[in-house]
């Protein structure tokens, strides 16, 4: 079942096959970006109507700042991947120039920030699939968890793969909304504007006062600036990029940027053309049913107002917008697994995230990233509006540090160039290094500026709207990160090797763990002999002395080569005579270094696992705990452990399991178990 969802194993030589041109590396790492221009016109719009139809005069402006500044963060990063192209971001930005706790607390927004991109680009991808088809609505969160599922295991399949199944669906949307944007603007020009379906309501509004009025627009502006999100997924991703890395990792950057600000610009435009009303409280639209049908997204009434509702260009945006958004999350599947791999090699994560799966890609990763989302989505029961919350304030938080970072990266540049003597500051490789240097201190510097500020709003117009479980999450992930590192750095002390480390041994004994008299014992005592120990004995844990006794005279019979010795359990237990027995032979005889062999089944079935009471197994975890001890399983392939046999040593292509070439006929008479005798 694995290889059919995932595929077969690709070999660690043919990871450069899969890294990404410019055309597919676009809709790997800009579809968050590119999709969220379907959503933050909505909540802008949505947070400006709230204080009435005439907060709409504020749209242009509010979306005009959103556009300054996707530019100078765009610029900023492009500064980023030149100075750091090792794929840390600004993780590694903040912990090299500011030191390990702001590298930490980057790393911690960035990492619930990719959940929420999952969670929040998911809910916005049902939610315009729900706009077309209002009678899913009961089902919005478990068409949720199913999207989430569905691309876990599409990124599970490999880059590549991956980026050929989403470049389409970006690409589409990209097209369908410039060509819907192009449209509505000449109908405007020729007279006949697009009229969206929310422009005949009125709308149920409160009196404000004047300092509500600025509050609600520093809202709207963060609500807008969720346009921003995904931009850092680039300055993580450079690895993944084909050669020349850097240069095609900053123009892909550049191109989304573009891209990203053209489609948002448009978009607010034909909104407030259509006269489209977005009410957070549907019922607020007077006339509208809110009680039976669900509130038609921004990106829908455009579509339904410039082509009419039910047409097929109408069907094509909403299947455009649906695709590209659930895809948006792909973005965070490739950024936070690549995150977690640098933190688990830098020892704050696990080092199991910095494991490649089958198909040359963090699956571990992918598969938290996955469990996460889920999590999320079916807490929020997929709420969009709830969600949006959440999200950009890790993604300020990173952008913040990240900058400032950047500032004293270039500050310490020329300082370095100042200590150089007259003559090699007046050269002109010296001067131009200098300059550039000089360009990314002032861009970083008004990034640094523009994107502090940008978070001091966030935080204070969504703070009480959930957005302070962020900022809990992030100190609580933190410390957990901290921890991590605490504890790696621990271990590697106690393990480090030095000349004075000397383990000393009286003798080298086996000690074969004997039920009955079989022949997976005998293989057991082979190995055993062939191992060549100091001295060699069989052990019985005796439960009762008519099986003792049984054993004895059968050990006997048979001829063993080796002594067979017999301890007493009263209690029925195995493990603890084992070790008693160890601990006085050791106190007898010397610290003699122990080693125990345990015969183990190996099954085929499921099932069988069941039949089997698996007590070598549990031996061996109680055993491990005693000093001088190792363990060795000795495996006895039943008939039916054929069946995993041949899953888990497929021949290479060309050669059987013993590495021998061999040709197709000859491969076809082979015969696993035929095999598995030779062997």
């Amino acid at each position: 079942m694995k290889r059919i969802l995932i595929g077969d194993p690709l070999a660690s030589e043919n990871a450069d096959e899969h890294l990404l041109p410019k055309r597919m590396a676009l809709p790997i790492f800009a579809s968050d970006a590119l999709s969220s221009v379907a959503y933050a016109p909505q909540e802008m719009l949505m947070i400006l109507l709230t204080g009435g139809l005439a907060f709409l005069a504020f749209a242009p402006w509010v979306a005009a700042a959103v556009v300054l500044l996707l530019v100078v963060v765009v610029l900023s990063y492009r500064q980023l991947i030149r100075a750091y192209p090792s794929g840390g971001g600004d993780y590694e930005v903040a912990r090299t120039n500011l030191g390990e706790v702001p590298g930490v607390v980057v790393a911690s927004a960035l990492l619930v920030d990719y959940v929420l991109t999952v969670a929040v680009s998911t809910a916005s991808g049902v939610d315009n699939i729900i706009s077309a088809l209002p009678g899913l609505n009961s089902w919005r969160v478990e068409l949720s968890v199913a999207c989430v599922l569905g691309i876990v295991l599409m990124n599970l399949r490999g880059v590549r793969e991956a980026s050929r199944a989403f470049a389409i669906p970006t690409y589409a949307f990209v097209g369908s909304v410039g060509v819907m944007v192009v449209v509505g603007l000449v109908r405007t020009v020729l007279g006949v504007a697009p009229v969206a379906s929310s422009a005949q309501y009125a709308l149920h509004t409160q009196s404000i006062s004047q300092a509500a009025v600025i509050l609600l627009v520093l809202r709207a502006f963060s609500s807008g600036c969720s346009a921003l999100t995904g931009v850092e997924a680039v300055s993580n991703g450079v690895q993944a990029f084909r050669r020349p890395k850097i240069h095609n990792a900053r123009t892909t950057l550049a191109l989304m940027g573009g891209i990203a600000a053209t489609m948002f610009a448009g978009l607010v435009a034909l909104a407030l053309i259509s006269g489209v009303q977005y009410a957070e409280n549907a019922c607020d639209l007077a006339g509208f049913a809110c009680k039976t049908t669900p509130q038609p997204s921004l990106m829908a009434q455009l579509a339904a107002a410039t082509f009419g509702m039910g047409s097929v260009p109408f069907f094509i945006i909403q299947a455009a917008t649906a695709c590209v958004l659930l895809l948006a999350a792909n973005t965070a599947f490739n950024g936070f697994p690549l995150l977690g791999a640098v933190l688990a090699r830098d020892g704050y994560a696990p080092k199991a995230l910095n494991t490649r799966g089958d198909r040359l890609v963090y699956s571990n990763g992918m598969i938290l990233l996955g469990i996460a989302a889920v999590g999320v989505l079916v807490v929020y029961q997929a709420n969009l509006t709830n969600l949006i919350q959440l999200y950009i304030i890790g993604v300020f938080v990173s952008f913040s540090l990240g900058q400032i970072g950047m500032i004293r990266h270039w500050i310490r540049g020329l300082g370095r160039i100042r200590t150089l003597p007259a003559a090699a500051r007046g050269q002109q490789s010296a001067r131009r290094q200098a300059l550039s240097y000089r360009k990314g201190l002032l861009i970083n510097s008004v990034g640094a500026t523009m994107t502090v500020s940008v978070l001091v709003v966030v935080t204070i117009t969504k703070f009480t709207h959930g957005a302070w479980l962020v900022f809990l999450a992030i100190p609580i992930l933190s410390t957990l990160m901290m921890g991590v590192y605490r504890y790696y750095r621990d271990v590697e002390h106690e393990i480090r090797m030095d000349d004075t480390v000397h383990f000393g041994s009286a003798g080298d004994v086996a000690l074969i763990l004997v039920n009955r008299l079989q022949k997976p014992v005998v293989k057991a005592v082979d190995y055993a002999l062939a191992a060549k120990h100091s001295k060699t004995l069989a052990l019985h844990v005796a439960v009762t002395k008519e099986e003792s006794a049984a054993l004895q005279r059968e050990w006997q019979a048979h001829g063993m080569p080796v002594p067979l010795v017999a301890i007493e359990s009263p209690f029925r237990s195995y493990a603890g005579p084992v070790i008693e027995f160890i601990r006085q032979y050791r106190a007898e005889h010397g610290s003699s270094v122990i080693t125990v062999y345990l015969p183990q089944y190996i099954v085929g079935h499921w099932w069988e696992r069941i039949l089997h009471n698996r007590r070598a197994r549990r031996m061996a975890q109680q055993l491990m705990l005693v000093h001088g001890v190792t363990i060795t399983l000795v495996p006895w392939l039943l008939d039916s452990s054929e069946l995993i046999y041949g899953r888990r040593s497929r021949p290479v292509p060309g050669q059987d399991r013993a590495g021998r070439p061999f040709m197709p006929r000859e491969r076809q008479a082979l015969e696993p178990r035929e095999t598995e005798r030779q062997l």
